[in-house]
């Protein structure tokens, strides 16, 4: 029996590559709010001001439910607190 290696626990997980690239991008994307928050000090109703959401959705941000965010709205999180969010494209290995 071979072993299977990944790249990413979400090759591992996800039940296709669409979307396991889909939650890459998510974890990213929640990771660097999260970390935004972090460095800026931020209360978490403060972060909901400046997101433009509510507390309780900050919340279950920091507390890692990726199910409930797509990316359009982290990407509008990203935005709203002032970051740049980049895509690069290129082949699969």
């Amino acid at each position: 029996m071979s072993k299977k290696t990944f790249s990413s626990i979400w090759d591992a997980i996800e039940d296709s590559p669409e979307q396991a690239e889909n939650m890459k991008l998510r974890s990213k994307l929640m990771m660097a709010l999260k970390q935004h928050i972090e460095l800026a000090a931020l209360s978490q109703s403060q972060a909901a001001r400046i997101f433009g959401v509510t507390q309780p959705r900050v919340s279950d941000m920091v507390r890692g439910k990726i199910d409930l965010f797509g990316l359009d709205a982290l990407v509008n999180m990203a935005a709203a607190a002032g970051l740049h969010v980049e895509m690069r494209i290129r082949q699969a290995a």
